[in-house]
């Protein structure tokens, strides 16, 4: 397909890359700064602008990837004299039908689930993708594009998709938060987190196999109250991380 990019960061660096690789012609780049979008166009072979009104108007699909804010600056411009293409966002957390308002008839979702950095390849074709579409026909095309980057592909509808967003900061978003809090710790101490690595790989490893409240161990499990409180008192120099470690063990001791 013809493929115009809008969007240049971490997940639109990721998906060119996928696309061209799949066979996908990225016709164009589009970003706030011309810097950004010459230098993902120059990775994909192909044409970096940063002015929308300079955005092609003859792509078939036009893949919009950027921040939940910055859509409703970009679109109302961009849209116009490009409605008959099929539109989609990336966006986990904005429903499909935020498109009826610009008059289009083909539009649509493709949310890759995963967590990206414009340093970090990814294997796509182990990403779950959660596709919503205007109708048949716009289903199928993007089933068939999302089908020749990954082997995960499913339909979820814009209620649905809150739920896997919501879900994905607590399994990503909220875990790296823990890592940076342990690492933390262990940089005051003079010990390195590469000795954690170990253990969090293990522990991602458990929930393939088991339901994550069935993995779950420690102190809390069992509200074992004389580790706990030697450990809130490690933690008297950081009342937030204190506070965390209260209410994390609350919440695995109550939800077991």
């Amino acid at each position: 397909m013809k493929i115009a990019l809008i969007g240049a960061g971490n997940l639109a660096t990721n998906l060119g890359r996928a696309l061209v690789e799949a066979g996908h012609v990225v016709c164009q780049v589009y970003s706030h700064t011309k810097e950004s979008a010459d230098a993902l166009a120059m990775r994909l072979g192909s044409m970096g602008v940063n002015i929308l009104s300079e955005v092609v108007t003859d792509a078939q699909l036009y893949i919009v990837a950027l921040k939940d804010s910055a859509l409703a600056e970009v679109l109302p411009t961009l849209v116009k004299g490009r409605e008959y293409a099929l539109w989609v966002h990336t966006a986990g957390s904005v429903p499909m039908d935020m498109w009826k308002e610009y008059g289009l008839k083909h539009y649509g979702v493709l949310y890759p689930m995963q967590t990206f950095s414009k340093a970090r390849e990814v294997d796509f074709a182990e990403i779950p993708f959660f596709l919503e579409a205007s109708g048949k026909v716009e289903m199928d095309i993007l089933r068939s594009l999302a089908s020749s980057l990954s082997r995960n592909v499913h339909e979820a509808d814009s209620e649905q998709r809150k739920f896997l967003h919501l879900s994905a900061v607590f399994a990503c978003n909220f875990t790296n938060a823990m890592y940076t809090a342990s690492a933390r710790l262990l940089e005051e101490h003079g010990l390195p987190f590469d000795a954690m690595l170990p253990l969090i790989d293990e522990t991602a490893r458990k929930v393939h196999s088991l339901h994550p409240s069935d993995a779950q161990t420690g102190p809390a499990v069992r509200y074992d109250k004389n580790v706990i409180d030697k450990h809130l008192a490690l933690l008297d120099k950081h009342p937030l991380y204190k506070e965390l470690y209260e209410l994390t063990s609350r919440i695995i001791h109550e939800t077991k």
